[in-house]
């Protein structure tokens, strides 16, 4: 029928005269179905539009009716070329440089711009604007910054005219949160750390040992995170924190349905009177009072973790992140995040944080797009109080090397040290069995 379509139609024009005319046509009779995405309600509107095009024979070239339709609907109610991007599984990233320049990052870490462009600086804000839309965002002269989310997984920064040229029309980042949940032989066959080290991981925070995750944006630290809280027993209670938008989904389910472990996800909540903001650290404050055995703070960016290590430190399993260029580094970024709540001494502090958590990990993404774990670290907090900080794996890269035009990392995992004696003794007195300790206290097997 398409085929036939297209070769009878009396007016081939320009998709842009079509959206126009078609637009029209829809907001003076139909408007009520733009404001609503249900799928009865678009297949209502695209049964519009396709007879609008066959009362009127209007045609593109190259295009058949049902490609067209599609497109007219996709410019009239959804995110126009960016929809087709924004629901893949096999993509991370979409950023918007300009009106005519988007490039998309793959899950695999290639980054390649798209065929497709907006078709103005005013028709990529229109776009833009109904992502935000569907957060209750609004993108104006008076806010240029917009920071939004499209579903529990998609996460939108917008910069708008007025911190940017307007020859540019808007500049944005989509961050998508890959839905796929990864395994322990998927990190292992991606190389991101070898089998000891996840196992460490995993055991270490299972038998009540805190840890942090540290790395720059886009380094693999929630995606790590999200399968270290996966291997908790199902009936531990576990209690996360997010800010603004999920990124979890921890909750198991059995055939029937039925949940089988014990979670509590919560997430902060803005508004503009400061009295009803719900804060991390309001949500913090609020999770050590339904009885946790493990609290996620999903990632410390301010005065949240000044409770967070208050958390670790009453006995509870706490996993966070944090921005940091290294696994020491880190105890040190912390520090400057506790002095935005209290003005404490820099020491006080900086025994306070080792202390709640003695697990740090460090990812990278390399410049071949791999992430790997580039170092785990133990701080050991000697009898006189001083502090050792313990290399126990790393990531030693051998060679860079130019394959078919290409940059390929190529390293191998070290174990470097044993875990410290008062390690191995607080894992003993969690309850993990002396079979699994041996395995990180004795030899140097790590592949």
């Amino acid at each position: 029928m398409s085929k036939v379509f297209l070769e009878s139609a009396k007016h081939i024009r320009d998709f842009s005269d079509i959206l126009h005319e078609v637009q029209e046509y829809i907001s003076g009779k139909y408007a009520i179905l733009i404001s609503h995405d249900s799928d009865h309600q678009k297949e209502q509107m695209k049964a519009y539009i396709t007879k609008y095009l066959m009362d009127y024979s209007l045609a593109v070239e190259n295009m058949t009716l049902d490609d067209l339709v599609g497109k007219l609907y996709s410019e009239m109610a959804e995110y126009s070329f960016l929809t087709k991007y924004l629901f893949r599984n096999d993509i991370e990233e979409i950023n918007v440089n300009a009106w005519n320049d988007v490039k998309v990052t793959y899950a695999n870490g290639e980054i390649i711009p798209t065929k497709e462009k907006f078709n103005s600086p005013s028709h990529a804000i229109d776009v833009i604007r109904r992502l935000l839309h569907k957060s209750g965002m609004i993108l104006d002269q008076s806010q240029p910054i917009v920071v939004g989310h499209l579903s529990d997984r998609i996460r939108i920064t917008v910069l708008g005219q007025g911190v940017i040229d307007p020859a540019i029309g808007v500049a944005v980042s989509i961050r998508i949160i890959n839905p796929k949940k990864l395994t322990k032989e998927d990190f292992i066959e991606q190389n991101t750390a070898s089998e000891e080290m996840l196992d460490f991981l995993s055991l270490v925070h299972r038998y009540g040992e805190s840890l942090c995750i540290t790395g720059a944006t886009s380094s693999g630290k929630t995606t790590l995170m999200s399968w270290i809280l996966s291997t908790l027993p199902n009936n531990k209670r576990l209690y996360t924190i997010e800010n603004g938008t999920r990124e979890f989904n921890l909750i198991k389910r059995n055939e029937q349905g039925q949940v089988i472990n014990n979670v509590i996800h919560t997430v902060t909540r803005h508004s503009d009177d400061p009295k009803q903001n719900i804060t991390m650290v309001k949500l913090l404050e609020t999770g050590l009072t339904v009885n946790p055995d493990y609290i996620c703070v999903a990632e410390m960016k301010s005065e949240e973790a000044f409770f967070a290590q208050e958390s670790a430190r009453t006995g509870h399993g706490v996993t966070t992140t944090i921005h940091a260029s290294s696994c020491i580094a880190t105890y040190y970024r912390m520090v400057t995040l506790c002095k935005q709540r209290y003005d404490m001494d820099e020491r006080t502090l900086y025994n306070l944080v080792t202390e709640a958590f003695p697990i740090v990990v460090f990812s990278k993404k390399l410049e071949d797009n791999s992430r790997h774990i580039m170092e785990v670290t133990e701080c050991e907090i000697k009898e006189d109080g001083t502090r050792h900080i313990r290399t126990l794996y790393k990531f030693n890269v051998i060679d860079n090397a130019v394959i078919d035009g290409n940059i390929k990392i190529i390293g191998q995992y070290e174990k470097v040290n044993d875990i410290s004696l008062s390690l191995e003794k607080r894992l003993l007195e969690n309850g993990m069995p002396s079979s699994l300790l041996k395995r990180f206290k004795g030899g140097k097997a790590c592949e």
